[in-house]
């Protein structure tokens, strides 16, 4: 079902069949979830539902195979995309209005963004927003037609005698990218008028990305754009000409930003915009390099803070030995919220009045699991500040004895593995089941520590965040119960960068790992990510450092330890490329070493094949750690 409509005035529902995923990447889509960030798109079948005739209106009114549809805010309007093309309807019954033609697989994407915008830039599957009224229908149109295409082999079933060829437009650092236009389309006109609205001048001028697109009322949308770069974005607040009938974008509305701390993450923060239409609030460093609040009104730059408003904390004296994690949402009118625990006890939701805080639940979920004991503190960089660790303890837990450590890693820019979060996953089972600790560690690099940390290895991947987690190993097997002789290390993602970064680097700390679906050369990875946080690799910009930061450069050192590489050949994001290159590095280094592919598995490696993987490596590590 869709969610975007007021269910105050639906008499239709959207009921939704889901295409095959293997069908779906037969055809160069996915649908993926992916350490890095995830994939969300697919093609589905629609059929409109009627509540006032309780029956399924007719079946032929909409495509199949369609790639995304969404109902208008208002009223009973449909603008959905199929075959790469954009199609609105005045009312369920209606016949459709094709506003774009030149739609085009793998060339021209309409109202859905190609591979790397849904990947790295919107982390949605449409490029379509409606109005607040539903009387505008904004989208953005992608070119990928010089974009570079890579090009994988999906086997699918085992009748099949020649195996598919998966094709996906996927520029990489350097590469070619594609080009960003943006429309609205005018729904009350028959026609369904489009005007394009162009982005700013020292944007246009060179490589660019279209980031977030705001609504603001019915007759005015703020648009953000980055050079490809990514350290200079340009927010322009475009209004409605009733005269003209057209959009213009005044000079006296737009907002520079050139600043790395605005983008380091993903992209700058979106505006939010006050009850005036006019001013807003976004997220960025203060001076001091940690994230706040600003009130922005025309080129006025206001930091928010607590003074003469004192800040009242609402979840810090509730349940502290239970709760210590928390998100919030508000109702539409901000008279209730629901404040959400995530832990480090069981997670429980509670309903509060806004205006007391008092908690107003029904029901209290008052039981509490305690599977395992977690530590958390600190451990001290000998030539930063400090840093957070956390170690997952087995039961019963005796400090007078010695127990095999196995370092988990992600520490891509602005990440968090050390938090407060309940979770019942693979290092639970390892710790409750085979006595093993399970530690995490945020290193240089990552996030929620302020810039100065976050932004330590920018322009240099493989460098200190690697570097810290010898580091903090190194901290770990000085420990009195940790066997310093039985350390392991294994991440996934980037983090199977990092560990083979680790493994390759020669420190003698670690006996074995394990890297799922690494990167093993930037220059393999996408441009939107990649160069975010390297720059190009170009002789004048970044080249060196992108050749000193790959795996395959650590070979040889990689016989001094127990390495499985593990991959999917399907993996639409991390290429199976990037794996393969590290294989062929350790064979021509004469390194002993295990491997596991899994056949026709993306990023994420699920279904049976994600029960298989898990079961491999607790097989490994075990055996690594001399266990029965």
């Amino acid at each position: 079902m869709n969610g975007n409509r007021n269910p105050g005035t639906a008499t239709e529902i959207l009921l939704e069949l889901a295409e095959d995923n293997c069908a779906s990447k037969a055809e160069g889509e996915g649908l993926t979830v992916d350490s890095l960030d995830s994939l969300h798109s697919y093609t589905a079948s629609y059929y409109i539902y009627d509540f006032n005739t309780s029956s399924i209106v007719d079946e032929t009114l909409l495509h199949n195979n369609t790639q995304y549809i969404s109902w208008s805010p208002v009223g009973h309007k449909l603008a959905y995309v199929w075959n790469n093309n954009i199609y609105i309807k005045a009312s369920p019954t209606a016949a459709p209005v094709q506003i774009t033609s030149d739609g085009e697989e793998n060339k021209i994407f309409n109202g859905i963004p190609d591979w790397v915008y849904e990947e790295e830039m919107f982390g949605t599957h449409s490029a379509l927003w409606w109005s607040p009224n539903g009387n505008s229908v904004a989208y953005a149109r992608f070119n990928d037609t010089e974009v570079p295409v890579i090009e994988y082999s999906f086997y699918s079933e085992d009748t099949l005698q020649y195996p598919k060829t998966i094709r996906i437009p996927y520029p990489k650092a350097g590469a070619k990218n594609p080009t960003v236009q943006f429309f609205i389309v005018n729904t009350l006109v028959p026609s369904f008028d489009s005007v394009e609205i162009s982005p700013p001048e020292e944007i246009r001028s060179g490589d660019h990305y279209l980031s977030v697109v705001t609504w603001v009322t019915d007759e005015r949308i703020c648009l953000q754009w980055l050079r490809r770069i990514q350290n200079f974005s340009v927010l322009t607040v475009c209004d409605f000409e009733n005269t003209t009938r057209n959009w213009t974008c005044p000079q006296v509305r737009k907002l520079r930003w050139e600043n790395i701390s605005l983008v380091f993450k993903f992209q700058p923060s979106a505006p939010y915009f006050a009850p005036d239409n006019t001013t807003y609030y976004r997220v960025f460093s203060n001076a001091e390099g940690y994230k706040h609040i600003h009130y922005i009104n025309g080129s006025e730059v206001m930091l928010l803070e607590s003074s003469p408003n004192p800040t009242k904390c609402v979840s810090c004296d509730l349940n502290q030995e239970r709760c210590q994690y928390y998100s919030v949402s508000f109702s539409n009118d901000a008279q209730y919220y629901q404040l959400n625990c995530h832990g480090p006890g069981l997670p429980m939701s509670t309903l509060h009045r806004s205006s007391d805080d008092q908690d107003v639940s029904l029901y209290k979920l008052q039981c509490m699991l305690n599977f395992f004991t977690e530590e958390l503190t600190k451990v001290t960089h000998s030539s930063f500040s400090d840093f957070w660790y956390q170690m997952i303890l087995p039961p019963h837990f005796d400090s007078s004895k010695k127990y095999p450590l196995l370092l988990e890693v992600y520490a891509g820019p602005c990440s968090q593995k050390v938090d407060y979060v309940f979770r019942i996953n693979w290092a639970t089972y390892l710790a409750s089941t085979e006595q093993i600790i399970v530690a995490t560690f945020d290193g240089r690099g990552s996030g929620y520590q302020g810039d100065e940390i976050m932004h330590a290895i920018n322009r240099k991947l493989g460098t200190y965040e690697v570097e810290d987690q010898i580091s903090a190993a190194r901290k770990f097997s000085e420990m009195s119960f940790v066997d310093k002789d039985r350390i392991a290390i294994w991440g996934w993602s980037y983090g199977g960068y990092v560990t083979s970064m680790v493994l390759g680097s020669g420190s003698g700390v670690f006996k074995c790992g394990i890297a799922v679906a690494p990167v093993s050369r930037w220059q393999y990875y996408d441009s939107i990510y990649t160069e975010r946080y390297m720059g190009l690799p170009i002789e004048s910009d970044n080249l060196k450092n992108y050749n000193s930061s790959t795996v395959m450069a650590r070979a040889e050192k990689f016989k001094e330890v127990e390495y499985l590489l593990i991959h999917g050949t399907a993996d639409d994001n991390v290429h199976f490329q990037q794996a393969a290159q590290i294989a062929k590095a350790l064979v021509e280094a004469e390194v002993d070493f295990q491997a596991m592919w899994y056949t026709d598995k993306d990023h994420s490696i699920t279904g049976q094949a994600h029960k298989h993987i898990y079961t491999h490596m607790s097989h490994f590590i075990k055996q690594c750690f001399s266990l029965p």
